[in-house]
């Protein structure tokens, strides 16, 4: 893969144009990357309605038939259930590890195996949390995709 990066002063924003023989899926993959920049999450904290940024969100988790959305500042309740975010986001570098939780994958700093065929993941601010081994091969095939003759 080749990669240019052209500066052009007369722009108002960013261009990224892709050119491949054929569409897979890592050119699906990038694209979703991509598109989870400009994200935004609506977060809610102290009856004030925030625009979060998709890249800034460390993890989501399932409390109580409520949705919080942690990043490194706060927490903040979130008006998605954790299925529809992944569907939002699930493209790109958001995947499920437990049946209450969805993490950043971008936010993993380490992944440690763990007994069961579990692992346990550490986020860019300290906190552990366990996977579970039924999203424990997802994981896996983030850190290692399969290759294509």
């Amino acid at each position: 893969m080749r990669v240019e990066i052209e500066q052009d002063a007369r722009l108002k924003s960013p261009e990224i144009t892709i050119r491949c023989p054929a569409i897979d899926e890592d050119i699906l993959r990038i694209v979703a990357m991509l598109r989870v920049q400009e994200q935004k999450i609506t977060g809610i904290l102290d009856g004030d309605y925030h625009l979060l940024d998709a890249k800034a969100i460390l993890y989501f988790e399932s409390v109580d038939k409520r949705t919080f959305c942690y990043t490194s500042e706060a927490v903040y309740e979130c008006p998605l259930r954790l299925y529809e975010i992944e569907e939002k986001l699930g493209g790109a570098d958001f995947v499920r590890i437990s049946k209450a939780m969805v993490v950043n994958f971008r936010a993993i700093r380490s992944i440690h195996p763990d007994f069961g065929g579990r692992l346990t993941v550490t986020l860019e601010n300290g906190e552990r949390q366990c996977v579970s081994r039924q999203y424990a091969p997802a994981i896996k095939q983030k850190l290692m995709p399969t290759r294509r003759s």
